[in-house]
């Protein structure tokens, strides 16, 4: 049932047992939704819990996969026990070879000890080179981008050089116009006098 209340004009006063009622009602609420609130944290808690046993238990079948997988490794090295291979012992091979091959290990190693020795800013561009590497999308983003600045960059070293080109052939145009002109008007005499 819903309670359609209208806020009251500035002097109105409820009734006591009408203050009474409201209050009442708020406060069943109130204690309830924080009733859902304690049990929706429970669930949430619960499930939580739940996950983090789920990924515990799969870490752990996958390491008993692999001991399974070395056991029948070592029972097929017996003569005449070769056989054929299915999905699930390709599967775990590549992770039991993995587990097993010393230089994988070491190298895998020697990686985390080499990142974690860089700075932080090289850090920063190699998981920007990972993430440019790694998605097509970043790929082509990063080609057009250096595609861009390479023509920008061409484009205003061209106008720079023709600018200051047109200004060399400015000045020497106007320096021989000059040079034509002392000649001309001011010959012997007259251009010792200009000079005085």
């Amino acid at each position: 049932m819903a309670i359609h209340c209208h806020p009251p004009s500035p002097g109105t006063a409820f009734p006591e047992g009408q203050v009474d009622s409201l209050l009442s009602i708020i406060s069943s609420q109130r204690e309830r939704f924080r009733a859902r609130n304690q049990e929706l944290e429970g669930e949430n808690r619960m499930m939580q819990h739940t996950v983090h046993a789920l990924q515990s238990e799969l870490d752990n079948l996958r390491a008993d996969n692999i001991k399974l997988y070395e056991k029948i490794k070592f029972l097929q090295s017996y003569p005449g026990r070769g056989g054929s291979r299915d999905d699930t012992e390709q599967r775990y091979s590549s992770q039991y070879e993995e587990r097993l091959d010393p230089f994988s290990s070491f190298s895998r190693k020697e990686r985390q000890r080499k990142y974690l020795s860089l700075s932080p800013w090289d850090k920063a561009t190699l998981s920007m080179g990972r993430l440019i590497l790694s998605n097509k999308t970043a790929r082509t983003i990063a080609f057009f981008y250096t595609l861009f600045l390479h023509c920008l960059v061409f484009l205003v070293l061209y106008k720079t050089a023709w600018s200051e080109s047109v200004g060399r052939d400015c000045a020497a145009y106007c320096a021989k116009k000059y040079a034509d002109h002392i000649h001309k008007f001011h010959k012997n005499g007259d251009e010792g006098d200009m000079w005085q």
